[in-house]
């Protein structure tokens, strides 16, 4: 699964929490994003459906670096 963050270098591991619902899964940055203001992470369709909020298409989210 795969992520776009601003700063963060390609290639770095990421977990992303859900804080709503407390699931969690581990990205890979592959892009620049996003340029909405207000968000921090672009996550793929497959890592939103893990974490349980596609319907919703934004939520609040915790982000650790791994690698």
């Amino acid at each position: 699964m795969t992520a776009a963050h601003r700063s963060l270098p390609f290639g770095a591991q990421v977990r992303v929490t859900n804080l709503r619902n407390g699931r969690a899964v581990v990205v890979r940055i592959n892009n620049r994003g996003p340029f909405i203001r207000g968000r921090i992470i672009d996550l793929s369709y497959g890592a939103a459906r893990e974490l349980g909020f596609v319907d919703r298409g934004v939520t609040q989210v915790r982000i650790e670096r791994l690698s």
